[in-house]
C-alpha cells in the first residue's frame, strides 16, 4: 500500500470514531469476481440442461446492451434475448434504493449531448428527457452544482481559485484557450467515431503535455489530474494527452447540465429495463461463445443458445476469455471502489451550501455526489452521499488485490470525508467494488478505439460484433 493511501486511511479512521453517535453498519453488495475468475483461470462450466434456437442474443446488460435491445424493439425485430451476469442488470449504471432516496453505484451523469449525438438524443426523446429540443429542465443537475472544500473552507465550484495567484488564474485562462482551440478542430467529439483521428497527443501523457506547453500552476496540475482521475480512474501521468484534452474539449461550451437523476445513470437503465424486461435473463453469465456450423452457440448459466448473430456488449477485455480466436485487449483496467453513506440527519456545515459534487481538495478519493440533490423538497432533513474513489495510485493489479482482501469495514473509513471536518450522524454503509475501468494508456487509446469493432467479428457467416462504444 503506497503511503498516500495509508495516510488517508489513517486520518479518515481518525476522523470517523468522534464524529458519529454510532458505530456504521454496512458490507458489500454485488461481489461477483468468483465469477471472473473462473473466466479468468478457464475454468469448467457445467453443461447447460437446454439449447434454445434465437436469431440474436445480446450479452450484456449495462447501457451498451440495453441500448442494443432498445434499438431492435423499437425496429419491430422482436426474436433475442439479452443475457446478464448480475441479479440485476444496469451494468456501470447499476443503482440501489431504500427509505430516503434512490442513489448511484456507479455512473452518475450524462454530460448534455450535442446536435452530433443522434442516438443518445434519440434516446433521451424516447424516454422524455428531450422534448422538442428542449432538454427537461427538472433532469438538468441543479444549483449549485459543484464545490470544493480547499485550504479548511468549501468554495463554489471545483476549479481551486479562491487562493489562486494572477499567474494561477493566467494559467487556468490559457488553459482554457487552449481546449477551444483543439475543439474547433472537430477531432474531440463524443462519440468519438465523428472526428477522432490518428494523433501524436497519443503517444505522450496529459502531464508531458501541461509541461509541455508551460503550464506550471500546482493548482492548474491538481485540477487536470482530478479530471484524470475522474473520467478515466488513472492519473494524469498515465493517461493519454489526447484522452485528457478529449475530457474538456469535447464538452458542449455553452453546456447547462450535466443530466443528473437521485439514481444516477441507474434512472436511464431503470427505463430501458421497464421496456425491455421480457428480453432480459439476468444471473445468466455467459462463460463460452463458439462458431458451430453456420450459428454461434452461446453457453450461459441456465442454457445454450444457438444464434445467427450475436452482439458482445460485456465489457471489451472479457471477449478473449469468452469468445474463441479473439485476440486480448491491449488496455489497463483501473480498479474503483465506490460507498453509499444514509445519513439520518444533514451535516452542520460552514462556508458554501451542499452541493450536489462535493470534492475535496488534495484528497485521494473523488468526493461524493447527494442523491437527494435533485429533490422538489423544500426541506431535507436526511440523504443518501455516494462516495466515489479510483485507485489510481500504485499498480491496478495490487489495488485489485487490495479490494478482494480486506473486508468492507476498512473501507468504511473512506465515507468519513474527515478532511473535510464533515459531522455525520451515523447511518448505512454500502460498499461497492466498482468495475474496472479501461484506463487511456499513453500510446495505446486510439489505436485500440480504431481497432475494437474488428476484434469481435468471427469468421463465418454468422458475426459476434460489438457494435456500441463502452
Amino acid at each position: 500500500m503506497s503511503s498516500s493511501r495509508r495516510q488517508f486511511l489513517s486520518a479518515a479512521l481518525v476522523g470517523l470514531a468522534p464524529k458519529t453517535d454510532r458505530p456504521i453498519s454496512g458490507g458489500f453488495i454485488d461481489d461477483g469476481h468468483q465469477l471472473g475468475h473462473k473466466l479468468r483461470d478457464r475454468a469448467l462450466f457445467a453443461p447447460a440442461k437446454q439449447t434454445i434456437k434465437i436469431p440474436i442474443v445480446i450479452v450484456g446488460g449495462g447501457i451498451a446492451g440495453l441500448s442494443a435491445a432498445w434499438q431492435l424493439d423499437k425496429r419491430g425485430f422482436r426474436d433475442f434475448v439479452l443475457l446478464e451476469m448480475q441479479e440485476r442488470a444496469g451494468g456501470n449504471a447499476r443503482w440501489g434504493e431504500n427509505e430516503i432516496s434512490p442513489y448511484p453505484w456507479a455512473a452518475h451523469y450524462v454530460p448534455v449531448p450535442g446536435k452530433k449525438a443522434t442516438l443518445v438524443r434519440e434516446l433521451f426523446e424516447d424516454l422524455g428527457v428531450l422534448r422538442d429540443g428542449v432538454w427537461e429542465e427538472r433532469y438538468l443537475c441543479f444549483s449549485p452544482q459543484e464545490r470544493l472544500y480547499l485550504h479548511g473552507r468549501w468554495q463554489e465550484g471545483i476549479e481551486p481559485l479562491t487562493e489562486a495567484s494572477a499567474q494561477d488564474r493566467a494559467q487556468f485562462a490559457r488553459f482554457a484557450a487552449r481546449m477551444n482551440e483543439f475543439r474547433a478542430t472537430g477531432q474531440f467529439t463524443i462519440p468519438m467515431e465523428l472526428g477522432a483521428k490518428p494523433s501524436a497527443l497519443d503517444s505522450l501523457s496529459m502531464d508531458d503535455w501541461l509541461k509541455q506547453e508551460h503550464f506550471t500552476s500546482p493548482y492548474l496540475h491538481w485540477y487536470i489530474n482530478y479530471a484524470c482521475r475522474d473520467d478515466y480512474g488513472a492519473l494524469a501521468r498515465e493517461t493519454s494527452a489526447w484522452a485528457g484534452i478529449h475530457y474538456f474539449a469535447s464538452r458542449e461550451p455553452d453546456e447547462k447540465g450535466p443530466l443528473t437523476w437521485p439514481e444516477g445513470n441507474g434512472w436511464v437503465a431503470r427505463r430501458l429495463l421497464d421496456k425491455l424486461a421480457r428480453y432480459v435473463r439476468t444471473g445468466n453469465m455467459v462463460h463460452r461463445i463458439v462458431q458451430e456450423g453456420r450459428k454461434l452457440r452461446v453457453s450461459s448459466r441456465y442454457a445454450d443458445y444457438l444464434a445467427d448473430k450475436v452482439i458482445f456488449a460485456a465489457p471489451s477485455f472479457l471477449a478473449s476469455y469468452v469468445c474463441e480466436d479473439v485476440p486480448p485487449v491491449r488496455l489497463v483496467y483501473s480498479p474503483w471502489l465506490t460507498a453509499n453513506l444514509t445519513l439520518d440527519r444533514l451535516p452542520a456545515e460552514g462556508g458554501f451550501e451542499i452541493a450536489w459534487d462535493n470534492v475535496i481538495y488534495d484528497s485521494p478519493a473523488l468526493g461524493y455526489v447527494v442523491a437527494t440533490h435533485q429533490s422538489l423538497r423544500t426541506h431535507i432533513e436526511r440523504s443518501v452521499w455516494t462516495f466515489y474513489w479510483a485507485l489510481a495510485d500504485g499498480s491496478p493489479s495490487d489495488n485489485r488485490r487490495l479490494l478482494l482482501e480486506k473486508d468492507w469495514s476498512y473501507w468504511k473509513a473512506f465515507s468519513a470525508i474527515s478532511s473535510a471536518r464533515t459531522r455525520t450522524s451515523g447511518g448505512v454503509c454500502r460498499v461497492s467494488t466498482f468495475c474496472d475501468w479501461a484506463t487511456p494508456w499513453p500510446g495505446r487509446w486510439l489505436d485500440f478505439w480504431d481497432q475494437r469493432s474488428a476484434a469481435f467479428w468471427l469468421s463465418g457467416p454468422a458475426t459476434c460484433c460489438l457494435p456500441i462504444p463502452i
